[in-house]
């Protein structure tokens, strides 16, 4: 009976042992890639990234093929560190020190000596580097941008640093991550996953080829593509008009919150952040700290508002019933209360609300504005049922948009005042330079964009974003499709919109008008304490059907009228048209430069490093 036992015992031991290690040398790999170990090296397969494309199709980024070279050191005979210096054109101080960085790491493993050559650069030295033992080519992908219009919508791409990887372990040294833009915005989708390749070698490290012929090898996974909502062809056309000025152009299609435009002036082109010379290229940018080519000024420059924000004002008086569209005020050179003058440039006389946006009349909208707020108890309690109104705009906060920068802006409510003026009292008079988008208002583009959106379709608007699809599948978040809803009802939006028509009409951008098309406008000159004021203007088009609102910028340019105005105009038109009839315009503010104003030779962006 123990016999048997034993016996059994021995059995099941045996086919215990036999079945681990059939599991260990034919099912589980692991272990056959941990026993050839010493005999194979481990490579990273770079993972492609997706690419961007824009609402047509068009691409705007995609990869092309770029080289790191790479040393090990054991191989290494003798080197020429001078000769090779000349031949891939890097300082021989930092070949040197490389070298030494190298042989600390492994003797016997490759390491980086240069990152970032484009294929034209490895082309140049293809030929030479093979006769350097121990310098091997590895081949990756980078970045290559066909719209240099887009470079701070789209962003750029960037090595990994310290402080990156501190944040996301799941990176690696020599991995690239998307720095700005939608490139950062959707690193997780365009990043993909790199892959693995396992390459027998010999005592010395050197390749004999693939690891039992690849059997274990794991292919990387390309990023997802992602279609955008950008317009190209209305991008580079705005690029163009921006020549020679600072400032931006942000256009939303109203009946989507889709962003048709994201330009900043001036901008830079993202391929100057790509291959080895990315780094100087960047300090360059970076410190040019009078342009700010770097600096987003449609997500980040904050601007007051101007006379655009007339047009809010005349709505919140609307919807708290303190005016009528047939309300008069007679203006005598502006607005006067006491002491304090504020001036106005429309013709004097009797101005309805019509007419006091069509000539952009301070006086009517300072008296609008104090009667709005002392209808109520207190010009506190006036003041903050005013800001819930502005805001409900979208000013003075986020606006949700899907790329991972912008700013709040800045609506004051009676917390603000009572902080700032401490025992001091303070009335409507005091702070009526909101009225006419001064005093402590600050807006974004964007903002001044999705207002327009917003006036364009009667009070609704749709949270703005800036990629329409991934991979195929379009964004269906509620986030997007759902309206939000301003707490200004529909039926007051009609004689605003009935002034913004009359500007182009009889008002203030009558010079901009154009044939065909009904636009509804609103020109806006904000003050600039560091400087001359800047030019705004705020459109949409056509007024019935609107397919397009727009908000303009342009930094120390006089007047609304003067820049911003014409360049709204034929964005308009080149987008709804396609064509431009309009050529004289055209060349005008194509041809003109604000330099002499920045105090600068130049606008545009010229780097050594191409």
């Amino acid at each position: 009976m123990r016999s048997k036992l034993l016996l059994t015992l021995l059995i099941g031991l045996t086919v215990t042992f036999v079945f681990r290690l059939f599991q260990i040398q034919i099912i589980d790999s692991k272990y056959t890639l941990d026993a050839a170990n010493n005999a194979q090296r481990m490579e990273k397969i770079f993972a492609p990234r997706g690419i961007i494309l824009d609402r047509d199709s068009n691409l705007l980024a995609m990869n092309q093929a770029a080289y790191d070279i790479e040393v090990t050191t054991s191989l290494l005979n003798s080197l020429d560190t001078s000769r090779l210096s000349k031949l891939i054109g890097v300082n021989e101080k930092k070949i040197k020190s490389s070298l030494i960085k190298a042989q600390r790491y492994s003797p016997y493993r490759p390491s980086s000596l240069i990152r970032g050559l484009t294929a034209q650069d490895f082309a140049k030295i293809q030929e030479e580097i093979g006769f350097y033992p121990g310098i091997s080519m590895r081949r990756r992908t980078f970045r290559k941008y066909s719209n240099s219009a887009s470079g701070s919508a789209i962003g750029y791409v960037g090595e990994v640093n310290d402080y990156i990887l501190s944040k996301k372990p799941e990176y690696k040294l020599g991995d690239y991550i998307g720095i700005a833009g939608i490139e950062a915005s959707y690193e997780k989708y365009l990043r993909g996953k790199d892959g693995i390749q396992y390459i027998t070698v010999d005592n010395l490290n050197r390749d004999k080829g693939p690891f039992q012929e690849g059997k274990y090898d794991i292919d990387p996974v390309p990023g997802k593509n992602i279609m955008t909502t950008l317009d190209s062809r209305l991008q580079e056309y705005g690029k163009l008009l921006m020549s020679g000025k600072r400032g931006s152009i942000v256009a939303i299609s109203p009946e989507s919150g889709e962003i048709l435009t994201l330009l900043s002036s001036p901008d830079y082109n993202p391929n100057l952040l790509v291959g080895r010379h990315r780094s100087k290229n960047y300090n360059l940018l970076y410190l040019d700290s009078i342009n700010k080519p770097l600096f987003h000024r449609g997500l980040l420059a904050v601007y007051p508002p101007g006379s655009p924000f007339k047009i809010i004002n005349a709505l919140i008086a609307l919807e708290e019933e303190t005016i009528k569209p047939s309300t008069n005020f007679n203006c005598i050179d502006g607005y006067h209360y006491g002491e304090l003058h504020i001036g106005c440039h429309c013709e004097s006389g009797l101005v309805n609300l019509r007419k006091s946006i069509s000539h952009s009349c301070n006086n009517y909208h300072c008296q609008v504005f104090k009667k709005t707020l002392d209808k109520f108890q207190s010009t506190a309690k006036g003041l903050d049922e005013w800001e819930k109104h502005v805001r409900s705009f979208g000013l003075g906060n986020y606006l949700g948009v899907d790329i991972n920068s912008g700013r709040k802006g800045f609506v004051p409510n009676s917390d603000f005042y009572n902080n700032y003026y401490q025992n001091k009292r303070w009335k409507a008079p005091t702070i009526v330079s909101l009225a006419i988008g001064q005093g402590e208002l600050g807006v974004t583009p964007l903002q001044l964009s999705n207002m327009t959106a917003i006036i364009a379709n009667r009070g609704h608007w749709f949270i703005p974003h800036i990629v329409k699809s991934i991979e195929g599948t379009m964004i269906d978040s509620l986030k997007y499709l759902t309206p939000m809803r301003t707490t200004i009802k529909k039926k007051h939006f009609d004689t605003v919109i009935k002034g913004m028509e009359d500007v182009f009409k009889i008002g203030t951008a009558k010079e901009s008008r154009l044939n065909g098309i009904r636009i509804a406008g609103k020109t806006g000159t904000a003050e600039n304490p560091h400087g001359q004021d800047h030019s705004i203007f705020i459109a949409f088009a056509p007024i019935d059907s609107p397919k397009i609102a727009i908000a303009v910028i342009i930094e120390n340019g006089y007047w609304g009228s003067r820049w911003a105005a014409p360049i709204a105009s034929l964005m308009i038109e080149k987008y709804i048209n396609d064509t431009i009839a309009r050529t004289d315009l055209e060349e005008r503010m194509i041809s003109g430069s604000l330099a002499n104003e920045y105090g600068v030779e130049s606008v545009e962006i010229k780097l050594p490093h191409n």
